[in-house]
């Protein structure tokens, strides 16, 4: 198993070892199962339920965005002063990155600006912004180019792939 480099960013473990496990998030065994699982591997209950409860956000985000799924994709995103003080300039910067790659439509967009403020940090490292944005085109079954995919976990064992 790979472990990420923080031990105190355990959640972030978890979603990894999620990807690095489950080709599609539907060959993830239920929250219960899955949560024996984790702790059969190592994790600590308190962060599985950490990473359970975050997914269980990203399922409700993906709900709430789905309408912006037709928005046209040539409009521009105006970031809040509070979002650029809870998401900082280098995450904004990737997640513009991977809206001109053609990879994140708008409402995959919103999607990981929200769950990556869920993550109360502030602001968020971009080591833990490819995660996120690596859980939500995963969560989303997206087609990810080897390159792109090999930049969404740099940091990480880029030797994964699916």
């Amino acid at each position: 198993m790979t472990r990420y480099r923080h031990p105190e960013r355990a959640m972030f473990d978890i979603l990894v070892y999620l990807f690095e496990n489950y080709y599609t998030p539907q060959a993830c065994p239920k929250a219960d199962v899955l949560a024996h699982k984790l702790a059969a591997v190592g994790f600590e209950h308190e962060d599985i339920d950490e990473a359970l409860g975050w997914l269980h956000g990203l399922a409700q985000s993906t709900e709430r965005f789905a309408p912006l799924e037709y928005s046209d994709r040539n409009s521009v995103r105006v970031y809040s002063d509070e979002e650029y003080q809870t998401l900082g300039s280098e995450a904004i910067g990737f997640i513009t990155f991977l809206e001109n790659s053609g990879v994140l439509r708008p409402a995959l967009r919103e999607v990981l600006i929200e769950r990556a403020q869920a993550t109360h940090e502030s602001p968020i490292a971009l080591d833990e912004m490819r995660i996120i944005a690596l859980m939500v085109l995963w969560s989303q079954e997206t087609e990810v180019d080897h390159l792109l995919l090999e930049e969404l976990l740099n940091g990480e064992r880029s030797s994964i792939s699916h």
